[in-house]
């Protein structure tokens, strides 16, 4: 009979089998979230749903679903990456959490790469869902996938830097109020819904230049109208991108 050897060999997993491993505790927990599932689910097909079910706003020449749905991904983009996320994790700050997963094996940037990966795997759910919704109210979609594609990361990187740096520089109750706010009201200015045209052209101007302006009109220019590459809108996405995560890497603290 013979006497088998065990030789412990302690140390931390593989760095990438770490953030899949966190990637989808974040996701379960997002998921499991009731608040989180009406900001990134509920909300966003009620109102696709219902405005392009009942002619409640005037959305131009065409059937309503066909201006609507690309405006709702966007709004579910960011409720996502800005609104959802930004109250996680100021929360998560608030209680300690982000603090004792920083002295754990996992590095900061492998913690922020595996909230990423999160919030791309619901949103990637999101669309499906939507989209899947919006075919069935009768969506007729055109235009170039890797457009949509660019546009869709562009505006979930903008949005990620923007509600990490809300969730690393202010208190939790104040993140949780500053960021359903801001949903509020990009909501309603940024061309979800209503059309930009409904808006004075100086008042137009400056709305156009929000991330939320930029995702959906780029995505109703691709999907509704089959335009090419928008250019103007990715660069503004582009910019907000930088500046947002430039801004949350410096300013964002973990205590």
């Amino acid at each position: 009979m013979t006497t088998a050897t065990y030789a412990p060999a302690p140390g931390a997993a593989p760095l990438p089998r770490m953030i899949a491993a966190q990637a989808v505790l974040e996701t379960k927990m997002l998921l499991r979230n009731g608040e989180q599932l009406l900001l990134t689910v509920v909300i966003p097909t009620l109102l696709l749903v219902l405005f392009s079910s009942v002619d409640i706003v005037d959305t131009g020449k065409g059937k309503s679903v066909d201006f609507l749905t690309p405006g709702i991904l966007a709004l579910a983009v960011m409720s996502t990456a800005f609104t959802g996320q930004a109250i996680a994790t100021g929360f998560e700050r608030r209680y300690g959490v982000l603090k004792r997963l920083a002295s754990s094996p996992l590095p900061r940037w492998g913690l922020m790469t595996a909230k990423t990966v999160s919030v791309l795997v619901t949103e990637v759910l999101q669309i499906i869902l939507l989209t899947a919704i919006a075919f069935a109210l009768g969506w007729s979609p055109h235009g170039n996938p890797f457009a949509v594609f660019l546009l869709l990361i562009l505006g979930t990187a903008a949005f990620s830097g923007l509600g990490l740096l809300m969730a690393g520089t202010l208190k939790s109750e104040a993140t949780l109020a500053a960021a359903n706010l801001v949903f509020l009201l990009l909501l309603v200015g940024g061309g979800v819904i209503v059309p930009m045209d409904k808006y004075p052209q100086g008042v137009q101007d400056v709305l156009g230049l929000l991330p939320i302006s930029a995702l959906s009109d780029g995505l109703r220019d691709v999907l509704r109208h089959g335009a090419g590459m928008p250019w103007g809108d990715l660069g503004i996405l582009g910019v907000w991108a930088v500046v947002g995560l430039a801004a949350a890497g410096k300013f964002f603290r973990w205590e």
